[in-house]
């Protein structure tokens, strides 16, 4: 716990430094694509395919892409939160887990929680905020669309274009419905699917993408803007563009919006799934691995998939050059990357032959695909720019995952991570901090049916595996890996994927890890709390105490004050404390009336006996208390003031550490957070300093 001590975030910007003074809020765009595999990239994976020319290893090029990861940095060991789209990105925008976001498994179209987002943490960071492509986190709509209870406009964002529905993404053409049925595209209250006449749809994000980042530099050069980019492609329809795409690209070239109905954009011209890429029209392989026979032509799948990558490395592309045309380049972030593994889904017609990520090795040099936790189904390729601030041509080989983008792009926008957030702040390794984080964590949990494919690449036991629950826990260069988990008492699977990035070698059969086993069964019952809607096996395990050297010396809670008006309560950060010191209990008589801002309060709970226990809070402030890594309560987004609410945890009996904060508003000593407990159900209610005992040393 000691390394936990919290030190808070100045109120108005995070870095109120001299250095943060030559530098204003940067401009910040996230691009994420539909199922490219961390091998498609071919600076991640697909170069070193071309390099060996191995003619039975087909590649493909993303020279867009390998340009902006030679002006930035790539984060080869960054993960996505779930190894399916929908619980990734509610991950991604919520800077919560998947054992705390509320979109879990394979709830497509369930609405994200009413809480933080991306969209609006950047509202709040003063940021023009914008939803451009596919969003898949709506809730059922009430009464008439648009009225859907998470539609992007209710999630903190000022501006929405594009599909809604995660069953929409699976058509690239919304008008003429090519494969599948036709769609609706929403911009804020109206649907424009009518007007957009062969309009592919990575072209058509691309045209509003540009055309919103032009409107705000030209409403309000002073206003930094966030713009959430999703893309519907590669995904598994594998449509063609109707043409190649415009030369020139940024501000006068490339993709343009017209504004013509049935000519919106530039493409918008031809036949609809039509044009393949010049570099694969023609391209051919050594299919039977025999240097004798001659090489026949790759699949019609693989032409597509290969062209739909390459028109992705185009829209980035396009996308950069606007930002130079408009001189805005230097102090815009560009974030890129997949919302989970590549895919084998395949929704051509049945004359096509069904996609395989084997073909060009889309998982890279790792096992598994889209619906696995092995590597290759959660590990994906990020690409990192900011030039003001990021130097040029690095890798970040420190883990982290996709909850830590909401606490970056706050950090990066002069405010504090909020303290609900399981994420930590790129930007210590991103500026080349590279001993910042060391202890970083990255948790996965995921259910679904049917086994893992039986490509010849991929290790034998990888082959047709059961998945079922899976489970991944990843701590420095080690890999914890559960698959059709029964109980919570299953082994993991060990691997040291930087030794041994395709999981060959499982540890956990060759050496006495039986008290590693303990502590990873352990320490991810403590990281999570249960969801009914994605039930587990593991969900009535106890969390287990932290050890007996704790109950040593019994003394008092530990605090901290952080004076400021902060737009949430921040977690752990930065700048100078305000007031600290120990107290026997939540009061502390060393504050004032006028002490407005944050308190922390870092302690042990000391648990009389195994059990579910229920605490309960009345609260008149924002409030969080977590217990080991457990959310318990998260009341800081649109808390309501005197407002009592209650949260079971399963506990072994024991020392637990506990971390509180809360904000106090200036002008009155108003109460702390009454927290009582009670062993659930049995009616007798207890004061919670009666099982506070020990701090942290």
């Amino acid at each position: 716990m000691s390394s936990l001590l919290i030190i808070l975030l100045n109120p108005v910007l995070y870095y109120a430094t001299a250095q943060q003074k030559e530098h204003s809020r940067p401009n910040i765009i996230f691009i994420l694509v539909d199922d490219m595999g961390y091998g498609d990239v071919g600076v991640f994976y697909q170069n070193v395919r071309k390099q060996r020319n191995d003619r039975s290893e087909p590649w493909m090029s993303t020279p867009n892409l390998d340009k902006l990861a030679a002006s930035g940095v790539m984060l080869t060991e960054h993960y996505c939160a779930a190894p399916v789209c929908a619980p990734s990105r509610a991950s991604l925008l919520s800077g919560l887990s998947q054992g705390h976001a509320n979109v879990r498994d394979n709830q497509f179209d369930k609405a994200i929680a009413d809480n933080y987002t991306l969209g609006n943490v950047m509202q709040k960071a003063g940021y023009a905020t914008a939803a451009i492509g596919k969003w898949g986190l709506q809730g059922e709509v009430t009464g008439e669309e648009p009225n859907w209870p998470a539609y992007p406009l209710k999630r903190g964002f000022d501006y929405f274009f594009g599909y809604v529905r995660h069953r929409d993404g699976h058509e690239h053409y919304p008008k003429e419905g090519l494969y599948r049925e036709k769609k609706q595209v929403w911009e804020n209250d109206k649907d424009i699917a009518s007007l957009l006449d062969k309009c592919y749809t990575g072209d058509l994000w691309t045209a509003a993408a540009k055309r919103w980042i032009v409107r705000q530099h030209q409403k309000n050069k002073n206003i930094p803007f966030f713009l959430y980019l999703g893309f519907d492609t590669p995904h598994a329809t594998l449509e063609l563009p109707t043409q190649e795409y415009p030369a020139g690209g940024g501000l006068k070239g490339g993709m343009q919006w017209l504004d013509e109905p049935g000519h919106m954009i530039t493409t918008a011209l031809g036949k609809p799934d039509s044009w393949i890429h010049p570099d694969y029209i023609n391209a051919t392989w050594d299919d039977d691995k025999n240097a004798a026979t001659p090489e026949v032509g790759w699949p019609d799948t693989y032409k597509r998939y290969a062209t739909v990558v390459r028109r992705i490395d185009d829209q980035v592309g396009d996308l950069v050059q606007l930002l130079s045309d408009l001189g805005i380049d230097k102090n815009t972030m560009v974030v890129f990357t997949s919302d989970n593994g590549p895919s084998q889904e395949s929704y051509l017609p049945k004359e096509y032959v069904s996609n395989q990520a084997d073909f060009f090795n889309s998982f890279g040099p790792f096992d598994g695909i889209k619906r696995d936790v092995w590597e290759g189904g959660v590990r994906v390729p990020t690409i990192v720019t900011w030039p003001s601030r990021i130097k040029s041509s690095w890798k970040i080989t420190t883990p982290s995952a996709f909850y830590d983008w909401l606490p970056t792009f706050a950090n990066a926008a002069g405010l504090p991570a909020p303290a609900f957030s399981d994420g930590q702040t790129l930007l210590p390794l991103l500026k080349g901090d590279t001993t910042a984080d060391t202890k970083r964590r990255v948790y996965v949990e995921y259910f679904v049916g049917g086994k893992t494919p039986g490509y010849a690449d991929f290790a034998e036991v990888h082959r047709n595996r059961v998945r079922n629950q899976m489970q991944m826990l990843r701590i420095g260069d080690t890999v914890a890996v559960r698959y059709d988990i029964k109980s919570a008492d299953d082994d993991f699977e060990i691997y040291d994927v930087m030794q041994d990035p395709q999981q060959k070698n499982n540890l956990a059969l060759k050496n006495n890890m039986a008290g590693k086993q303990v502590w990873l069964k352990q320490t991810v019952i403590g990281m999570r709390r249960p969801d009914t809607s994605a039930p587990r096996p593991y969900d009535n395990e106890l969390i287990s105490p932290v050890g007996s050297d704790h109950q040593k010396n019994k003394v008092f809670i530990q605090w901290q004050y952080y004076k400021g008006n902060f737009p949430w309560l921040p977690a752990a950060g930065s700048v100078a404390v305000s007031k600290t010191g120990v107290s026997e209990s939540l009061e502390l008589t060393q504050l004032s009336a006028g002490d407005e801002g944050v308190v922390y309060y870092n302690g042990f709970l000391n648990v009389p006996v195994d059990g579910s226990y229920t605490f309960y809070a009345q609260i008149q402030g924002p409030f969080v208390m977590k217990i080991h890594e457990a959310l318990l309560f998260n009341n800081d987004f649109g808390y309501e003031k005197n407002k009592g609410i209650q949260a079971n945890i399963l506990l072994k009996a024991g020392v637990h550490p506990f971390r509180i904060y809360y904000g106090r508003k200036s002008g009155s000593l108003q109460p702390v957070p009454d927290i009582t407990w009670e062993i659930t159900g049995s009616a007798t209610r207890n004061d919670l300093k009666k099982i506070i005992e020990v701090k942290s040393n």
